[in-house]
């Protein structure tokens, strides 16, 4: 497994590959890996004849004080991850390769609308951080796809929006939410949770299948059903931030005569901040 901290010699490798006929798939993480990760860089793996997974902690996507100078770096552990999990090559970047004029100082990638809403409305200026070095990352790597995580929606559907919006050529694929034995969705910040808040941490997720499963069986008054989960997270010793009901394919309000739906939901539990989301089928009537 080689790693490479500079995008020439990052580029000479993978256009190495490419001369081969290889195709090449993509993982990027801001590092402190778990076993979602991994199953990200396994999908990869699955679908591609070259791995690269790229760690850096991106400091535009953080907000005024938000955790970027304690996001943990975890390089050691992460490493030997990767390594065990076939992959070809780790980029790492320093701030200084991926902004060359600094992170303040940055073109910035915005994608409307689906950025304003839901985690955007509570961390402003979020997804431009988000969209500006997805896009620059996979310029820089040019893989044939890049893998990202189903748990965070609304990210995975902005990054659709701009690859297709800027004519990118490169698959987006969404990966499996990998979820602890309780269901507690899988997430570096999970390592914040003290004893007593991991414990009622897995009521979010019981929350949005007990929505998921109310909707399959159809009942209809949303904002009943909302108002009760609310409660539920609230009475678990969470700070609801949103939980809402959604059109799946572009997070709208869902309508009367919408079918694939997603419940999705973060909720604050001590210092982590959870997300999660689950998707539902509407049944069909009349």
């Amino acid at each position: 497994m080689q790693t490479i901290t500079d995008i020439a010699a990052l580029r000479e490798a993978v256009a190495r590959w490419r001369r081969h006929g290889e195709r090449i798939g993509f993982v990027p993480t801001m590092g402190n890996l778990h076993g979602g990760h991994l199953a990200l860089v396994d999908e990869a793996r699955r679908r591609s004849d070259r791995v690269v997974a790229s760690i850096f902690v991106n400091p535009t996507q953080f907000g005024p004080g938000e955790d970027f100078q304690s996001y943990p770096r975890t390089w050691a552990t992460d490493y030997a991850s990767l390594q065990r999990h076939d992959t070809d090559l780790v980029f790492a970047p320093g701030v200084e390769a991926v902004y060359p004029h600094g992170p303040t100082l940055r073109t910035r990638v915005e994608v409307p609308e689906l950025s304003d809403i839901l985690c955007g409305a509570s961390r402003p200026g979020h997804f431009t951080g988000v969209a500006t070095v997805v896009t620059k990352l996979l310029n820089i790597v040019q893989p044939d796809l890049a893998v990202f995580g189903l748990k965070d929606y609304q990210q995975l559907l902005v990054i659709r929006r701009l690859v297709q919006d800027l004519s990118l050529p490169v698959e987006i694929v969404g990966g499996a939410i990998a979820r602890e034995s309780d269901g507690l969705a899988m997430s570096s910040r999970n390592a914040y949770l003290e004893p007593a808040e991991r414990e009622r941490a897995p009521v979010l997720y019981r929350t949005l299948c007990d929505l998921a499963e109310r909707i399959e069986t159809g009942e209809a008054d949303f904002e009943r059903l909302l108002a009760e989960g609310r409660e539920r997270i609230r009475e678990a010793g969470m700070t609801p931030d949103y939980l809402e009901i959604r059109r799946a394919e572009d997070l709208a309000p869902a309508g009367a005569g919408d079918r694939e739906l997603v419940i999705p939901a973060a909720a604050y539990l001590g210092r982590a901040r959870l997300i999660d989301n689950v998707r539902v089928s509407r049944p069909h009537t009349g």
